[in-house]
Order: C-alpha cells, then sequence, then structure tokens
C-alpha cells in the first residue's frame, strides 16, 4: 500500500497570532545535532513499519520549514528513499512564508529534491496581512510566488477570508488577482477564532467581531464558483487544483492512509497505530538520544475509532466515500457506519449525494460540515 512521510520541522521566524502559539523560536540551532536526530528518528520510524513500499510523498511541514539549510533537506531525502524507496512521481512538498529571505533559498532547495512547495501567502492585502500577524507584505509575497514558479514544478498558495467586514467584492477582487498568479494548487481556508490564541483574546475584548454565518457562507459559495470558473475546482472543503494537480500528501490523510511522521511533534498513522513525537525540541532530542526515536506516544487504534476517522476526513473531500470499501476495510457492516435516519433526511435536503454506496457532501452541504458529521457518523462509532 503507498505511503507518505511527514518530516515536522519545529522552528519558526516568530510566533503568529491565529496558531496556538506552540511554535518555537530559536536563534541559534545545532544542525549537525538536528540532521543526526532526525535521521535517527527516521530509521526508528522504518524499523517500526509493517509495509515497506515506496513513498508516494514527503511533506515538510511544522514551523517555518523553508529556513531548513538544503543540505540538510537532501541528507533526509537520501535517506528516507535508501529506507523505503521512491515511487517514480514522487511528490515532495515543502512548506514556507512568502518571504525574500526563504525565496532566497528556493533555488538550492529544489536541487536537494524539492518538487513542490506551499506558501502561505495568506493575503493579498497589506492591511490584511498586518491584521493577521504576519511578517510579509504584498509585494513581497508576489516576489517569492514567482521565484517559486521558476524552480519548482508545483506551487501552490495558502490565503486566508471571511475576515472581519471582509465583502463579497472585496474577497472577489482578491480572489481574482490571486487566480491570475497561475498556481495550480489554492488553499482558501475562512478565518477560525482559536482557544487560547491573541484573536480569540481580542473577540473577547471586543477589539474586532467575527464575519457572521452567513456572509461566510456566501463567501465560501463566491469561492467555489470562481475556482470551478478558473479550472481550480474544489477536491477538499478548502482546497482546490487543476485536475491532477491535487496534493497527493494531503490526499493520503483524507483518505485514511498510513503515513509517517518524524520530528518534533509529528503525529502518524501505520497499520491501524496512531504515533506521536515529542513535541518541545529539548525532550524530542532527548528521547532520541536514550531510546533512538523522538516517539512519545504509540496507540492502538480500535476498529470503530478507525472507521470514525475515515469518515469524518473522506467526507471532506469533494469524491467522498465508498461504504461498501470502508466495511471490507473495518469489517463494519455498511448500517453501521453512518445514521442511516440522517442520511435520508440530508439526502432529501439535498446536502448529501447518494449514489448506491458511494456517498458525498454536496456544495450545499459544505459549509454545514462539520455539523453533518456530527449527524451522520454513529455516536458508538465516535465514542470509544
Amino acid at each position: 500500500m503507498a505511503q507518505s512521510l511527514y518530516i515536522h520541522w519545529p522552528f519558526c521566524l516568530a510566533k503568529c497570532p491565529y496558531c496556538d502559539f506552540n511554535s518555537h523560536v530559536r536563534e541559534r540551532t545545532d544542525m549537525a545535532a538536528w540532521e543526526a536526530a532526525l535521521l535517527a528518528d527516521m530509521r526508528a520510524e522504518y524499523d517500526a513499519t509493517v509495509s515497506h513500499e515506496p513513498l508516494i510523498s514527503i511533506f515538510f511541514g511544522g514551523g517555518t520549514p523553508s529556513l531548513m539549510p538544503p543540505k540538510l533537506v537532501a541528507s533526509l531525502l537520501r535517506e528516507a528513499e535508501r529506507l523505503w524507496g521512491f515511487a517514480p512521481d514522487i511528490e515532495i512538498t515543502l512548506e514556507g512564508n512568502p518571504s525574500s529571505v526563504e525565496a532566497a533559498n528556493f533555488a538550492d532547495l529544489a536541487s536537494a529534491g524539492i518538487n513542490r512547495v506551499s506558501l502561505g501567502v495568506q493575503s493579498l492585502r497589506d492591511e490584511a496581512l498586518h491584521f493577521l500577524g504576519r511578517l510579509h507584505g504584498v509585494e513581497e509575497a508576489l516576489a517569492a510566488i514567482e521565484t517559486a514558479n521558476r524552480h519548482f514544478s508545483r506551487v501552490s498558495i495558502d490565503l486566508i477570508y471571511a475576515r472581519p467586514e471582509q465583502t463579497p467584492e472585496q474577497w472577489h477582487q482578491e480572489l481574482s488577482e490571486a487566480l491570475e498568479l497561475g498556481t495550480s494548487h489554492m488553499s482558501l481556508y475562512q478565518l477560525t477564532i482559536e482557544p487560547t490564541t491573541r484573536f480569540a483574546t481580542d473577540v473577547r475584548r471586543g477589539v474586532f467581531d467575527p464575519l457572521d454565518d452567513d456572509p461566510a457562507a456566501d463567501l465560501f459559495a463566491l469561492t467555489r464558483e470562481m475556482t470551478a470558473k478558473a479550472g481550480l475546482p474544489a477536491y477538499e472543503i478548502s482546497n482546490h487544483a487543476r485536475p491532477g494537480e491535487e496534493s497527493r500528501h494531503n490526499l493520503t490523510y483524507w483518505r485514511y492512509r498510513d503515513y509517517h511522521g518524524i520530528g518534533p511533534g509529528a503525529h502518524g498513522r501505520r497499520a491501524g497505530i496512531a504515533t506521536l513525537r515529542h513535541k518541545k525540541p529539548e525532550n524530542f532530542l532527548a528521547a532520541v538520544e536514550r531510546h533512538g526515536s523522538g516517539m512519545s506516544e504509540q496507540r492502538r487504534l480500535g476498529i470503530r475509532e478507525q472507521a470514525s476517522e475515515a469518515l469524518l476526513m473522506g467526507l471532506r473531500l469533494t469524491e467522498g466515500i465508498d461504504l461498501a470499501d470502508l466495511s471490507r476495510r473495518f469489517s463494519i457492516p455498511r448500517e453501521g457506519l453512518v445514521n442511516s435516519e440522517k442520511l435520508a433526511l440530508y439526502s432529501d435536503l439535498g446536502l448529501i449525494a447518494r449514489e448506491d454506496d458511494h456517498l458525498a457532501v454536496t456544495d450545499a452541504g459544505m459549509p454545514l460540515l462539520d455539523a453533518l458529521l456530527g449527524e451522520l457518523v454513529p455516536e458508538e462509532l465516535v465514542a470509544q
């Protein structure tokens, strides 16, 4: 079975206001020590792996992996290929911020083996970038995208919309400009206010009010309409791509296939086991020194828990799920996978499309996805 590898790099340039402040900022990093630790962690993960099929994707994520030394990236890729082997068309993605500092690394990162980059542009408006706490400006972001297009065969950009007081006219103009940039993949997320973040504090203090649900739903519909017309239809609730340019790595998650996580804080799923590495860099390094890996936790997932996760992830996709396939994978009767009464109701309302054993959330249902999942997935699957 095809497999993927996730490599988590914990170091950031700065903390940002819309995440959980768990990013670790370091001025001096012993790269030799980190190379040795990550390689050891990778070998330990390989040794624990049952299936040694070639990797179809590798994803460098976490803090600011585009600031990783290209020599370190190349070393990790060489070892991954030696251990698992690479599929002929392997996708190797690196997350990055669209700053001039990181863009200066793009040529060397491409030479190291990166063939896809995902840039956290977040907005094409300077005032919005300031509100979001980003360190780059629009001009710098556009220059970074241009540089990325020269060096990588595939480029994705992230944007955040449904910002406070944002109008359909404003988002239409901004998204139009983004679509003209010519990238093959776009991740378009509605602004969410996460607990314990600065944004949550600002909302509580009345600094700003989040956009209401109805205007946000209008922007969601506009986003789907515009991206489809531009040839980048939605293939997941927030992700859009030219046909054939979908993120293979993220599809691994959403189709509930195995992926190996290494590095501080990395999660993984393999053969029904959930893995978690130590989050703090210091604890991760100490664990590798003591035990040969950065593993913090390994937990055998129950069949019902796996089925629940597969349903919750798969229904995010435009392609939906196949109940017969999930029934075979988890040895659970099809009628035990979804609430039949709720399924019939939401099918009648046009929120779920059903054809035999195939289910998919419709465009009308996607803005209500969280509520639908809570109703469709039986409590006996979710409750463990």
